[in-house]
Formats: C-alpha cells, structure tokens, sequence
C-alpha cells in the first residue's frame, strides 16, 4: 500500500536535479551584456575620433589647397617684376627655392615644417615686392596691381582656412586627452597634432603696400 507521504510528494523539479543551473546562466548574461555594451562604447568612441582625425585631414587640405594657390600666383609675379628689373637674380632664385618648399609642405602631418616653409616664402615675397618700392612704373604696372590684389586676398583665405584648421586639431586634441576617449585613443594608437601657428618670425614680417 501506498504511503500517505508519496501521495503527497512534490513533483520533481529541474532546479532540484540541476542546482545552480539558474545563476550561472543569469552569470553569462549579464557578462555577455557588459561585453555588448563595453564594444558599443569602444566602437562610438573610436568612430567619434575618426570623424575628427578625417577633420583634421579635410581643413588641413583646404589650408594646402590655399598655399598652393598663392604659389600658384608666384611665377606670374616673378615675370611681371623681371620685365622692370632683371638684375635681382638672388631675389627670384629665393623665391623659387620657397615656393617649392611650402609646395612640398604637409599640413596634416607636419604643420611645424609647413608653418616654418610659409614664413620662409612670405619672407622671400615681401623681398620681391620691396622691388617695386624702386620703380615707379612697375608699381603702376595693371598687372602687378592685381597680382597683389589676389596676393592679399588669398592670404586672408590662408589665415581663414588655417584657423579652421587650428580649430579642428584643438577639437581632435580635446577628445585624444580627455577621459574615455584617451582610452581608446591609448590603445588604437590616436596621438596629439599641432596647429598650424604663425612664427615669431612671419608675426614680425613687415607688410609691403603700395598706395
């Protein structure tokens, strides 16, 4: 005969026959979640440094694109002064030697170089606008005239260009240092840049104008 106790017995449980089943998987998820979440934050972080990096890149390409239009101006100047004097062979040897450095400069990479090679031709420009200061019909001269119109004018899309630049590095800077994304900036190997500044030298250059 059956006991009263069988009767009565609660049914079998999973829980009892696999004790801790539960906990251990409730364990995983959690840890899965955490992995999920850690490699989301990871991927927005490191996306967020390239959209600045690619910045970076596109204003220190509007700065180049500037600089080469400005040299680009250089021969047609160069010839326009020669028709008046052909004697200043030094001058235009500088110059030609300045324009190819600040063509071959790399704004991205090595603004320092780039602003070193821009005072080194603003300083060989200034020379060879001082020419005209001896003479008169030259200074006259339409096409010297609007040469130095682009002149000015383009250098104040330099200057606008470069503080965008400055801007966009000061930006990127800001997030390679701060916490979190000097994390992911550590590991995926993001380092500071430097802006393209003005030289001590090219601040002191003296402005040649002919009024």
């Amino acid at each position: 005969m059956m006991s009263y106790k069988l009767l009565f017995r609660k049914p079998f449980s999973r829980k009892q026959a696999l004790p801790g089943i539960g906990s251990s998987t409730a364990i995983l998820l959690g840890l899965l979640g955490l992995i999920v979440v850690i490699g989301l934050w990871f991927m927005g972080t490191y996306n967020g440094l390239i959209n600045k990096d690619a910045e970076v890149e596109r204003q220190a390409s509007n700065v180049e694109s500037q600089l080469k239009r400005r040299a680009d101006l250089i021969p047609n100047l160069v010839a326009t002064v020669k028709g008046y004097a052909k004697h200043e062979k030094g001058v235009y040897d500088n110059i030609a030697a300045a324009r190819s450095r600040l063509l071959a400069a790399d704004v991205n990479t090595n603004p320092k170089e780039a602003a070193a090679a821009n005072t080194a031709f603003n300083s060989s420009l200034g020379r060879l606008l001082a020419i005209a200061e001896n003479y008169p019909q030259l200074k006259a001269d339409q096409n010297f005239i609007r040469l130095q119109d682009e002149l000015t004018g383009t250098e104040n899309r330099i200057n606008v260009a470069r503080l965008s630049f400055n801007d966009a590095v000061k930006d990127y800077n800001i997030s390679v240092r701060a916490f979190p994304g000097n994390v992911v900036a550590g590991i995926s190997g993001f380092s500071r840049k430097e802006s393209f500044e003005a030289t001590e030298a090219e601040k002191a250059l003296p402005k040649v104008n002919f009024e």
